[in-house]
């Protein structure tokens, strides 16, 4: 219908097209070749826009993949291989955290979790048809005479408790979709990386398919769009949904044991006993200043709280003022020291515990051969046979035979060996290097009887002021001599070895540590090795083997050209690698057994003054040590 106007309201007269005047008729004419000449413009200027946006780099340039080819089961996106797994159903019961050892695998993966909420009304309905078919089922059953079947009663009972818990509002039901994106390098790996999730998957119940013809949606559906293409979820209520939640932290508290920090993911406690577990062995790494001496003495003091004995070997003298604090034996062993410990010496088992002599002699003959390969250097195999018969019939010569009682007899020193190898043929140039150790440059050092007390609950040996060449096998005497206690008496130890990386430099000494690791467990000795040469320790096989048989492993902040070694040996992930990175002082990652956490190393302000490795903080300390002492002398006076 045309339009009307309205009644009354005036109107305009028509003009006719004669009544236009000419220069009405040009002013037009001209408007209208205006519009085309501005359109015109408008293309050529749109044009030359395209034109030059094709020669510039926009982000998506950046991020996008070379190439893009969509194949029935996976997607290649330039060199790169994808896969999508879906889950399809989930067992009975599943745990919280169920899909940790999936989200914890070393390989790169996209992650998406979809959950559709279904109002309460339409699945009461549904479930209360179920209820009545298992009902009926069950009636018939009994009517039948048939056994009864336990899979439909259990299901039965199900479906009632969730009912009453939807009811009453302590459930509500969603469909839930999980979808896992993988990607590899090659076709082989993407294959192997299904088959591992897969079997992951299936040894917790939950069964998974890849993508067929699919491929493309389940990349998009894992993609950070919200995009659910595959759409392939399974009815599920909120409670096990909850424990889909992706970003869990392992709870490191226990009724006993000692605080070792702050789990930085839930400010929970991180309280263990490590002689709880399958071995007492700790591994501390860390770079120059991240804070290892200070957690390990922070743990020292609180294990000596606790009733442990604490072993120390200092090589910085870093430990002298925590031993002054609790009233510790430290024990300075350089050249011109009193302090001596004999490399000869033997355990003297106590207890009862029957052991051998001859095992006892045996084994110190061993780990004296050691030694003297350190101080030697090296020893061709004609060499290394005199030094066996030498080292027996040095003990022959103070009457420690097979025989012989070990309680009452004197241990020999490195002048007897001496005195023996200058009777045996073919001994002259051994004879030539140990003379150094008996009356040249390094006489004072091992060429005497131990006399040394351990009768206290924190000892501590410190061989700051021994040459870099002589650490090595100074170091070695003492965990020799230490080990040799450890056996004589057993009772809960601890024997932390700061600057372990010097043990690594031989492999006698870095054999005879991984010995004393493994062995320890039996005699209730927990050891700790602590350095910051990570690429020195875990180059050795025998470091590898260490931080294996360590059920406690404690990472700081870690330098760059270490973390790639760090990374593949304890199997960090990338947000792990970049923690150890930017850590600070006294952060990092807690192993204990199988699990770990980020943690901060926390100490109150007594702890601080007693442990601190700050410079600036010792320099106040001994200030106000000197200020009390004039002070005392003031008021004597």
């Amino acid at each position: 219908m045309p339009f009307q106007p309205i009644s009354g309201a005036p109107q305009a007269p028509k003009q006719s097209k004669k009544d236009i005047s000419p220069e009405k008729k040009r002013r037009g004419l001209f408007f209208k070749k205006s519009k085309k000449i501005d359109t015109r413009d408008q293309l050529v200027t749109l044009e030359e826009e395209r034109i030059y946006r094709e020669g510039t780099v926009a982000i998506r340039d950046l991020i996008a993949p070379a190439a893009f080819r969509a194949e029935s089961t996976f997607i290649q996106l330039g060199e790169t291989f994808l896969r999508t797994i879906f889950v399809v159903s989930y067992p009975r019961y599943i745990s919280v955290g169920w899909n940790a050892p999936i989200l914890n695998l070393n390989v790169t993966m996209d992650v998406s979790m979809f959950f559709y909420p279904v109002k309460s009304h339409i699945i009461l309905k549904q479930l209360k048809k179920k209820v009545g078919a298992l009902q009926a089922q069950l009636s018939a059953d009994a009517e039948k005479g048939a056994p009864r079947d336990p899979i439909r009663e259990t299901a039965l009972r199900d479906i009632e408790q969730l009912r009453d818990d939807i009811t009453q509002g302590i459930e509500h039901f969603f469909q839930f979709a999980f979808y896992v994106t993988v990607y590899a390098s090659s076709k082989d790996e993407l294959e192997k990386v299904t088959e591992d999730i897969e079997n992951m998957f299936g040894s917790k119940l939950i069964y998974t398919k890849h993508v067929l013809y699919q491929a493309e949606q389940g990349f998009t559906s894992t993609l950070p769009l919200g995009i659910d293409d595959l759409s392939i979820p399974f009815n599920m209520n909120s409670s096990p949904i909850a424990s889909s939640f992706p970003f869990i932290s392992s709870e490191l508290t226990s009724d006993n044991g000692i605080l070792y920090g702050i789990n930085r993911h839930n400010n929970s406690l991180v309280l263990f006993d490590r002689f709880s577990l399958q071995n007492a062995n700790m591994a501390v790494f860390a770079t120059s200043g991240a804070g290892k001496s200070y957690a390990v003495k922070l743990e020292v003091l609180r294990s000596l709280m606790m009733g442990t004995d604490v072993i120390i070997i200092d090589p910085e003298k870093e430990y002298e003022h925590l031993s002054e604090a609790v009233g510790g034996t430290y024990i300075n062993i350089s050249l011109a020291s009193e302090s001596k410990v004999n490399p000869f010496d033997l355990p003297r088992p106590v207890g009862g515990e029957q052991i051998s002599t001859e095992d006892i002699i045996r084994s110190a003959v061993i780990t004296l051969k050691g030694l003297v390969r350190i101080m030697f250097g090296s020893m061709t195999p004609q060499e290394d046979s005199i030094v066996d018969r030498a080292l027996l019939e040095t003990y022959a010569k103070k009457d420690i035979t097979p025989s012989s009682d070990l309680t009452t007899v004197e241990a020999p020193i490195v002048q007897d060996f001496l005195d023996v190898l200058e009777g045996m043929e073919g001994a002259e140039n051994l004879v030539l290097k140990l003379q150094k150790y008996t009356d040249g440059t390094f006489s004072g050092l091992f060429n005497a009887p131990t006399n040394v007390n351990m009768h206290n609950q924190l000892v501590i040996f410190s061989v700051r002021d021994l040459e870099d060449e002589l650490r090595p096998m100074a170091i070695y005497t003492l965990i020799n001599y230490i080990w040799n206690i450890v056996r004589s008496e057993r009772k809960k130890r601890l024997l932390i070895i700061d600057e372990a990386w010097w043990l690594m430099m031989h492999e006698d000494s870095a054999k005879f540590i991984y010995a004393l690791v493994k062995r320890c467990r039996k005699y209730y000795l927990g050891v700790t090795t602590i350095t910051q040469d990570v690429n020195d320790f875990l180059g050795s096989s025998y470091g590898k083997a260490i931080v294996t048989n360590s059920a406690l492993q404690l990472l700081l902040r870690q330098s760059p050209a270490a973390i790639d070694v760090i990374q593949k040996t304890f199997m960090l992930t990338e947000g792990e690698r970049y923690l150890l990175l930017e850590s600070g002082v006294g952060e990092g990652i807690f192993f204990a057994g199988l699990k770990h956490a980020a943690i901060k190393i926390v100490a109150s302000y007594t702890e601080d003054q007693l442990i601190t490795s700050d410079p600036s903080q010792l320099l106040e300390i001994e200030e106000a040590k000197k200020d009390f002492a004039r002070q005392m002398g003031e008021n004597n006076q």
